[in-house]
């Protein structure tokens, strides 16, 4: 999906929260959300397209550029990093230097499957940074760059390069380009759906009536 093609998806996806884009996935049988990934300052919103990083252990065989530089040389603007590194907490993969040079680049921000650190310097510069952790550690001699714009995992989840990736406060979800349409349209009924139940509410009406009036059980069912 080019650019262009995914500016209007960009817009709707603005005014829905991963909960709600959580549901549709779960609607339309596509896993999508990632657990335990989220936002390591503030409360941002970052929607864009994925280009890909995957981490492996130093050894051996040498790293031919430090890690994270590729990525952000290919990316657009637009676009958002999403490093695989297994989940793994004790080793950075994200820092000062390369959040400088992503956000110069117009790279909206990045999701982490590991830890990052500088997120002092990140919140300084405003470049959002989701991921599970932090430390303070370099990754120099621990963990290297194994390949770049590559079919990847987020928690339980794959991600391609070009998968649309959407990061809030409530956490990460990945949406397959193909299945666009239909998911986000599904978010939309869902939100709509939350927004007059939740008018309802506010009007005094009973909760038991409203569970009843919008079958709210089976919301997720098409």
């Amino acid at each position: 999906m080019n650019t262009e093609a995914f500016e209007p998806y960009r817009k709707r996806l603005e005014k829905l929260s991963t909960t709600n884009l959580s549901d549709a996935l779960d609607r339309v049988g596509i896993r999508g959300a990632v657990i335990g990934i989220r936002p390591l300052f503030g409360m941002p919103k970052v929607i864009g397209r994925a280009v890909t990083i995957k981490m492996t252990a130093a050894g051996m065989v040498k790293s031919k550029r430090h890690l994270g530089i590729d990525a952000i040389a290919t990316a657009s603007p637009g676009d958002v990093i999403a490093i695989d590194n297994r989940g793994d907490l004790y080793n950075n993969c994200w820092g000062e230097i390369l959040s400088c040079a992503a956000q110069k680049k117009g790279i909206l921000g990045v999701f982490i499957d590991g830890a990052a650190r500088d997120i002092d310097i990140c919140q300084e510069i405003g470049f959002p940074v989701f991921a599970r952790g932090i430390v303070p550690i370099t990754a120099r001699g621990r963990i290297m760059q194994e390949d770049f714009n590559c079919v990847i995992r987020l928690g339980d989840v794959q991600v391609r390069p070009g998968d649309i990736l959407v990061g809030d406060i409530n956490g990460l979800v990945i949406i397959p380009p193909e299945n666009a349409e239909e998911v986000i349209s599904a978010a939309e009924e869902i939100y709509t759906k939350e927004e007059l139940m939740k008018a309802d509410i506010l009007k005094g009406m009973d909760i038991l009536e409203v569970d009843s009036k919008y079958n709210y059980e089976q919301m997720l069912k098409k």
